[in-house]
């Protein structure tokens, strides 16, 4: 027996159980203080009573032998697709019910759709980055490259045509730097995979908070995406099912190569390895696409957006450099007085009891930025801006 020595390779903690640590360490020693958590990208708002409403009806269906469901579909219900197909559809992206795949969150599928990838194959990811898209590629011991976000470029790096890339992550909007891509932008890196005979994997769990036009909600309504993308998007920001557990990612039947069918593969790989989402979560998530349903979840989505504008606007009134804000439910901020990521947080929570989250643990280029999420309620996110005023006007 031999262990897989790739785990060596990435760091024996995951960024968001330190955070949690040194934050728990705090609260020990300090029973006496509040402290306002603004680093973990979890929502606080309950499901929306149409999503509850579809909850009961599908335990309900599970309590009757008529409609009791067992083993479902591996790609997920026939109602649930066609909730999502509706959904793209309604801005311009039109998919075929067989591109669609139910999942248990966009985290899980970004690292499992690399069974269907060469161990060979050379990744791009862009530094700084959601470590997930780092971490798994270590484990199966591919290499990595990094795509240079910077401020300079507002952490949105483009394309490089003097890199050679096989497998690409795309973030938009991002995590952790709330910075989105135009469609324009998105253009280009749609064009550089198909030069490269690369795959583009978009993230795209936030597309909810979009409002810009300019910006692409989906890779897939840049044209020749459908040839070179892997799409992964979440149920868990746009209608908070971070407990509930529910996703989804298009494979499109145009992206082959060499006689291989990357939706063939996929669905494979699922019957093989995945027995698919509880049929009750499954209900529930198809009511979030119901008219009624999209009428309930703008509401708790205007809710976080109003947190976020909050909170750019604390940092414009500070003088403090950061992107999202707009578009995104996270703010990423350079870190004021020359301070470096952990800095910055023991700082914070030292003198103001908040937490977020250090751009270091990100990667190189998030050293001396900061994230803090919109996720919080009204209440705690206005107390901890004014927290963070007190402590940075002296």
């Amino acid at each position: 027996m031999q262990f897989n020595s790739n785990f060596n390779d990435i760091s024996e903690n995951y960024l968001f159980a330190e955070v949690a640590k040194r934050a728990a360490e705090y609260s020990k020693a300090h029973p006496d203080k509040k402290i306002i958590k603004l680093g973990i990208g979890d929502v606080t708002l309950p499901l929306v009573p149409e999503v509850i409403k579809a909850l009961h009806e599908g335990a309900e269906d599970m309590s009757k032998a008529e409609t009791f469901k067992g083993y479902g579909p591996y790609e997920g219900y026939e109602f649930l697709r066609e909730s999502i197909q509706g959904y793209y559809k309604s801005y311009g992206v039109e998919l075929a019910l067989d591109e669609i795949f139910v999942s248990d969150g966009a985290k899980s599928d970004l690292g499992n759709i690399l069974d269907i990838f060469s161990k060979d194959n050379t990744v791009l990811v862009p530094d700084p980055v959601y470590p997930v898209y780092v971490d798994t590629n270590l484990m199966a011991g591919r290499k990595i490259i990094f795509a240079n976000a910077n401020g300079e470029n507002g952490f949105l790096p483009m394309p490089d045509y003097t890199v050679n890339a096989d497998i690409i992550y795309i973030c938009s909007p991002n995590n952790p730097t709330g910075a989105a891509y135009t469609k324009a932008q998105l253009r280009e890196w749609v064009d550089y995979a198909l030069k490269k005979n690369a795959v583009i994997l978009y993230d795209a769990a936030y597309e909810c908070f979009i409002e810009d036009g300019k910006l692409a909600r989906s890779v897939f309504q840049i044209e020749g995406a459908e040839s070179c993308a892997i799409e992964f998007c979440s149920f868990s920001k746009i209608a908070g099912f971070t407990g509930t557990r529910c996703g989804y990612t298009v494979v499109p039947k145009a992206l082959e190569k060499d006689g291989f069918s990357a939706n063939k593969m996929w669905l494979r790989r699922q019957a093989t390895k995945f027995n698919g989402v509880p049929y009750i979560v499954q209900k529930g998530a198809a009511a979030v696409f119901t008219e009624q349903g999209r009428k309930e979840i703008a509401h708790n989505l205007s809710y976080y957006k109003n947190n976020a504008k909050i909170i750019a606007e604390c940092m414009d009134e500070l003088g403090i450099w950061y992107t999202g804000g707009k578009n995104s439910p996270y703010i990423w901020l350079k870190c004021p007085k020359g301070m470096k990521s952990w800095e910055f947080f023991d700082f914070l929570l030292n003198n103001a009891q908040v937490v977020g989250t250090p751009g270091a643990g990100f990667g190189n280029n998030g050293e001396g930025y900061f994230r803090l999420t919109a996720f919080g309620s009204e209440a705690n996110t206005r107390e901890a801006v004014a927290r963070i005023k007190s402590i940075l006007k002296k």
